[in-house]
């Protein structure tokens, strides 16, 4: 001990030595990891098996056409009160919604009429304005489409569909 530097007083540990991890703990980190993963994946197939269950969501009355311009966006919530929706009324006898949550990030998509185009700020991502196609930048996939219908002067928003079908 007298040949130790005055420091190893105070920190006692055998660095060298301590990098060792005994199996023991190696195992009990392995098996304690992949319950954690395998709990992971039972909650996503819970949860999948819910949405199943849960039916199609209800019919909402979003707007009436005399209030929506030709050439004009409205938002609104659909199917639930926290999920964004954008209604566009692009001739007298043509509507479009789509989610509004951008797929690569879930930014909120911007309408830009003129252009024909829902253009997602974050990242310059856009979109088709007639389909929701994605065209340009890192959004992987379409917006998902709500599905409308319209009677007499009221719109309503009957469902939601995830894949748009190109071509």
């Amino acid at each position: 001990m007298a040949d130790e530097p005055r420091w190893r007083e105070d920190f006692p540990i055998d660095w060298p030595e301590d990098q060792f991890v005994a199996r023991r703990d190696f195992a009990k980190f392995m098996v304690l990891t992949s319950l954690a993963f395998v709990v992971g994946q039972l909650w996503i197939a819970a949860q999948s098996v819910v949405r199943k269950r849960r039916g199609p969501p209800p019919e909402v009355k979003v707007a009436s056409l005399r209030d929506l311009p030709i050439g004009s966006a409205l938002t609104f919530d659909y199917p639930a009160e926290h999920d964004a929706c954008v209604l566009i009324r692009t001739r007298d006898d043509e509507l479009v919604a789509y989610s509004q949550k951008c797929t690569h990030l879930s930014c909120a998509v911007v309408p830009e009429l003129d252009k024909g185009v829902l253009r997602c700020p974050c990242h310059e991502g856009y979109f088709d304005l007639k389909t929701g196609v994605n065209i340009q930048g890192p959004p992987p996939r379409p917006l998902p489409k709500i599905r409308l219908r319209v009677v007499g002067d009221d719109v309503f928003a009957t469902g939601v569909d995830l894949t748009t079908k190109v071509g």
